[in-house]
């Protein structure tokens, strides 16, 4: 069987799959399941075009890896073919951890469990199906390989990953202010010392890549709409979650009830090897077949939350750049009460106060390095004088407050 397939992707025309292996694991189920875990959760509610998958975003990254190594062979750099083929797998496979709707539920299913680690987990279930094919790919992912520019193309704050959501999101969005020059910073990358850089000719490129992912982070990953449906979404689980443990009957999807009826921690994973295969058959279709049932339900609650969902009847939602008052958030909680006839402890379902940051760039972590023209090597923010990549590096947090439309705020907004 030929397993060298082409690909048609919208955004880099065609994908081409390098070997057996890489198309194994493709077809494997899954990774057949990225296909029904949406790539940027319930964004679509803002941006209608962003139904983009995580399997999309995979093979979009893999084809962006393979450009980078073939860059690097180019000059000079010798890559073996086994770590070719690695360090494709591993960004293949670097999301295949990733629950329904991506990053919204992470922390609604577990108890403090990272995708990135159920990711490792996964990694290593696959490495023993196929023979240990994949342990090199393991290796690179977790860091552990000596040739650390690998990792660096895999998840660094200038990878592969990066450079693929942003290319991808922009496309589906329609964000045109997002969009990155991903094939002039691919062609920039070089190798010093075993850490990856990038040749001074490119720092404009990663000033606009840096630029782009500042712009997305605040204009469509944190958007207040979209936060406003995520809290709705994280409060419906809650309260399902709250009633199955009363005993009250609320239908749900086999592997979705498995997880609504228990607390998982990492240590459930670790005792029970079957509930990864439980997790692994998990996706954004059980979460919206079970809500299809909830609108109909006879708590009050669920049913609110449900159908305010399944019509885009979405809380409000208003940002500052202070923390809002305590006392402020009371008032609102009492109106809400008062309006809805809700208990104190209902009422916590429907009004929410938060923050959210931005931080494009933070050179104290891992850092961009630029390689100048006399070999000097130099973090981004420092290798010229760009006031805006400075700027860029600072933290920038907002905070929000949602509740209700129909519901006034009773205070004066901007004077928060």
């Amino acid at each position: 069987m030929n397993k060298k397939k082409i690909l048609n992707d919208p955004v880099y025309g065609f994908i081409h799959i390098q070997n057996d292996l890489v198309y194994d694991i493709i077809q494997h189920p899954y990774f057949q399941r990225l296909r029904r875990i949406k790539q940027l959760g319930l964004s679509d509610f803002v941006y209608p075009g962003a139904l983009h998958t995580r399997f999309h975003h995979a093979l979009g990254a893999m084809h962006l890896m393979g450009k980078a190594l073939d860059t690097l062979r180019a000059k000079g750099h010798m890559i073996f073919e086994t770590e070719y083929e690695a360090a494709l797998i591993a960004i293949l496979l670097h999301d295949i951890g990733h629950g329904p709707f991506s990053h919204t539920l992470e922390f609604s299913l577990f108890d403090k469990v990272k995708h990135e680690q159920i990711t490792l987990w996964i990694l290593r279930r696959l490495n023993q199906q196929f023979n240990g094919r994949l342990e090199l790919a393991i290796q690179i992912y977790e860091g552990k390989y000596p040739r650390k520019f690998l990792t660096q193309l895999v998840s660094s704050q200038l990878d592969t990953d990066r450079m693929d959501y942003l290319k991808r999101d922009s496309y589906f969005t329609g964000v045109q202010e997002g969009t990155i020059g991903a094939e002039r910073i691919l062609k920039m990358l070089n190798v010093v010392d075993d850490q990856l850089v990038v040749e001074e000719k490119g720092i404009y490129s990663i000033e606009s890549f840096l630029s782009a992912r500042r712009i997305m982070y605040w204009q469509v990953y944190l958007h207040k709409t979209s936060i406003s449906a995520e809290k709705m979404l994280t409060q419906l689980i809650r309260r399902a979650r709250f009633l199955r443990k009363k005993g009250v009957d609320v239908m749900a999807t086999p592997a979705f009830s498995y997880f609504l009826e228990r607390n998982i921690s990492a240590s459930d994973f670790d005792e029970d090897p079957d509930l990864l295969e439980i997790f692994m058959t998990l996706d954004d279709t059980d979460i919206w077949g079970s809500i299809k049932f909830w609108v109909h339900h006879d708590d009050t609650i669920l049913q609110m939350l449900a159908n305010m969902l399944v019509r885009r009847h979405l809380f409000g939602i208003r940002t500052f750049s202070k923390k809002v008052p305590q006392k402020v958030i009371s008032q609102l909680k009492q109106r809400v009460k008062d309006q809805y006839g809700f208990s104190s402890a209902e009422v916590s379902y429907f009004v929410h106060a938060g923050e959210v940051s931005n931080s494009a760039y933070l050179p104290k972590g891992e850092r961009i390095n630029i390689l100048s023209k006399n070999g000097k090597i130099m973090d981004i923010a420092r290798a010229v004088d760009l006031p805006n990549i400075k700027a860029i590096s600072k933290i920038v947090k907002k905070y929000y407050l949602c509740w209700p439309k129909d519901v006034s705020l009773g205070v004066d907004i901007n004077a928060l």
